[in-house]
């Protein structure tokens, strides 16, 4: 498969060079341009390409940047890009610690709901609720006990099975998180936000979610 993947930060390059080892043919993508990429680039296996190559010369794109720099991609990224297109959101929103404030999302609008709006473009959300370094390692083959399981929520029956398949191949177990509206439930400061948990864990962690943010992912003031 071909994909593209905007953001070279941590969960960026860890996807790159996982996506890579596993045979598919992977372009990234940075706010700096292609010449910034070569360590990157050698790292990871991947191409390095401006974000609208990424965007259009691929079957899926992975947005992974932070979230207050998501109105700053190109207003033009997808022009000519077919439906088709799977398009992953991995973005938190940390509004003390990185973000600012995002009314819309202070407000009770989920995250990658509002990353949709943005891009004008559906998108699946997953690779949000697990450290990078976790992500490109503890990997493992189907059926191993205590295999994490990772949750996919989106709203299209087709991109969901896509990116499940991709999380399968990445060695963890793919949990349908329901629909994009539910995507609250894997955010930072959920039960299931960064607690390598397996798919019984997972599945519980998403149902005692509340949708009422902590005050430490809140924005202050």
């Amino acid at each position: 498969m071909k994909i593209g993947i905007i953001g070279a930060g941590h969960i960026g390059a860890t996807l790159a060079r996982r996506f890579h080892e596993l045979g598919h043919q992977v372009s990234i993508a940075n706010s700096k341009g292609p010449e910034t990429l070569g360590e990157v680039a050698a790292a990871t296996g991947a191409t390095a390409v401006d974000a609208r190559q990424a965007a259009r010369s691929a079957q899926l794109v992975v947005v992974t940047i932070p979230m207050c720099k998501v109105p700053d991609l190109p207003a033009d990224l997808f022009d000519g890009v077919s439906d088709e297109v799977v398009v992953i959101d991995t973005c938190n929103y940390y509004p003390q610690q990185r973000d600012g404030r995002l009314a819309a999302i202070e407000s009770g609008l989920p995250e990658s709901r509002w990353v949709e709006q943005q891009l004008g473009r559906p998108v699946v959300k997953v690779f949000n609720n697990i450290h990078a370094e976790h992500l490109g390692a503890y990997g493992q083959p189907a059926g191993t006990p205590g295999r994490i399981a990772l949750p996919v929520a989106g709203d299209d029956g087709a991109a969901m099975a896509t990116v499940m398949r991709l999380v399968e191949q990445l060695g963890f177990d793919a949990l349908d998180a329901g629909g994009l509206d539910e995507s609250w439930r894997q955010q930072p400061g959920s039960p299931a936000y960064a607690g390598d948990l397996d798919a019984a864990g997972l599945r519980k962690a998403l149902l005692e979610a509340t949708p009422q943010r902590k005050p430490e992912w809140t924005a202050a003031g």
